[in-house]
């Protein structure tokens, strides 16, 4: 398989972490986000959306994140949860973490680190810092009483929603306010074939 991919992207990570930890095949194909190579005609064929992540896998392709981790569990029978229940809180769970979430912290993230400040646009980021607070609370609450979002192990809805908070630039989230979820990426760090998102995938932006 082949994941179109860069190492900034947070919905990248979480395709690419699925990979890893399900023991798949699969090589990164690196796409220069910042100068506008998904925008352009040639990637625009491989995925009209004009975005990444995208997986290849043989004869299908397949784009947006909640799509792909869906078929990694699928294909890999890993990671999918234990039961029909299980599948349909992980949709849930993807839905909310595209929603409510990552789309959120992605956003937030872009304009305070790769979005030159006088481009910034006035009150945004305290706004969506706001909308994310509460997404915060509601999945530190949920983590309270369990180890995994949904089920007794590990799902590809844990992936989803943790894809952002690993990066190390600054958005406005500080795990030790949110000490279930700091628990639970601790977890997740510790589960075979976790790695930085800047060790699965190659960065847009070289570290300095």
């Amino acid at each position: 398989m082949k994941l179109y991919c860069f190492g900034e992207s947070g919905n990248a990570y979480k395709c690419a972490l699925a990979l890893e930890m399900t023991g798949a095949t699969w090589e990164p194909v690196f796409v220069d986000f910042f100068k506008g190579e998904a925008r352009s005609p040639e990637f625009r064929k491989i995925n009209e959306m004009g975005e990444v992540p995208v997986l290849v896998d043989r004869d299908l392709t397949l784009t947006q994140s909640g799509v792909i981790l869906d078929h990694i569990a699928a294909s890999t029978g890993k990671l999918g949860g234990t039961s029909d229940f299980d599948r349909q809180e992980i949709l849930r769970w993807l839905f909310w973490d595209n929603h409510k979430l990552s789309t959120m912290i992605g956003t937030t993230r872009f304009l305070m680190n790769f979005l030159p400040a006088g481009k910034r646009p006035e009150g945004v980021i305290p706004f969506l810092q706001g909308r994310l607070k509460a997404a915060y609370t509601i999945l530190n609450d949920h983590l309270a009483s369990r180890d995994w979002i949904v089920g007794e192990a590990p799902t590809i809805a844990d992936l989803s929603c943790c894809g952002y908070l690993y990066y190390p630039e600054p958005y406005g989230f500080d795990r030790k306010d949110w000490p279930n979820v700091d628990a639970w990426l601790d977890r997740i760090a510790g589960l075979p074939g976790w790695k930085h998102p800047y060790d699965l995938m190659q960065r847009a932006f070289p570290a300095t």
